[in-house]
């Protein structure tokens, strides 16, 4: 599974919000600015190449659904992140959000209390 550019990773978005859809619902979910029709259609095409969405057509309309799961992606994505910027650390990555700032005392209370398995997500 390769990393998705950014139009790719909010094409995919979109498609794991909807669940299912054609283009023109896919770009309603879409933050502005929105890419124009036809790039979000090569995007979605594209998309459907890689293997991340399989389509069906229904009438003269393709409908799109994911064939990743978001989660499947999302665990990728993060441990490509983890072993690249963060020596395969996940405390250095905690370190870093910390030390940026992004991260509050109360925060990583409840990490803890989420990994002594006192609170579930």
């Amino acid at each position: 599974m390769e990393k998705l550019t950014a139009p790719e990773e909010q094409a995919m978005q979109a498609v794991w919000k909807m669940g299912e859809g054609h283009v023109k619902l896919f770009l309603e979910q879409i933050p502005d600015p929105k890419p124009p029709y036809t790039t979000l259609a090569s995007t979605i095409k594209n998309l459907e190449k890689k293997g991340y969405l399989s389509s069906r057509l229904v009438g003269n309309t393709y409908l799109y659904q994911p064939a990743i799961l978001e989660e499947e992606y999302k665990k990728k994505f993060m441990n490509n992140v983890v072993q690249n910027y963060f020596a395969n650390s996940y405390k250095e990555l905690v370190n870093f959000f910390v030390e940026q700032k992004k991260l509050s005392a109360e925060e990583l209370k409840e990490i803890i209390n989420m990994i002594e398995g006192k609170d579930k997500i």
